[in-house]
């Protein structure tokens, strides 16, 4: 089962400036998982703490004329629990690919949450859009300066 969606979904969370009010506290809680990268032993104590909080109940649905596949995280109401799905899919990441593909944004006006899926760990920007920026700035320093 790929989690990617559900770490996407936390990226999204993250990067979200006016959250649902109940959910600002785990956005606070990501966030601090993604500023804490460089160390890998502190995002690990983070998501480890959340996923006890946020536990998985994993659950059969067929819905929508799909056919059997499993929800990862529904709570005692039957309805998705998507803080326990974000915390888990972000878990499977770092323990599937490491912590160090979170990262934030390094085009400095930007710095929103990102997860680097490249094969060759190389992703810097949370998007085309800042890589563009990032790379054009650069250009015009470089052209300032004689080079």
């Amino acid at each position: 089962m790929d989690l990617t969606s559900y770490a996407e979904w936390a990226v999204r969370l993250v990067n979200d400036p006016h959250p649902p009010p109940e959910l600002t506290g785990l956005r606070d809680e990501l966030a601090a998982v993604f500023d804490g990268t460089g160390d890998e032993e502190a995002v690990v104590a983070r998501l480890n703490a959340l996923l006890v909080r946020h536990p998985v109940r994993p659950q059969l649905s067929g819905h929508d004329g799909q056919r059997w596949h499993l929800h990862l995280a529904v709570s005692a109401d039957g309805t998705d629990d998507a803080a326990a799905g974000a915390v888990m899919g972000l878990a499977a990441v770092v323990a599937e690919l490491g912590a160090d593909r979170l990262g934030r944004c390094q085009e400095p006006r930007c710095l929103r949450a990102f997860l680097d899926t490249s094969s060759n760990r190389s992703r810097r920007y949370c998007s085309a859009r800042c890589a563009s920026r990032a790379n054009v700035a650069a250009y015009r320093a470089r052209l300032r300066s004689g080079q």
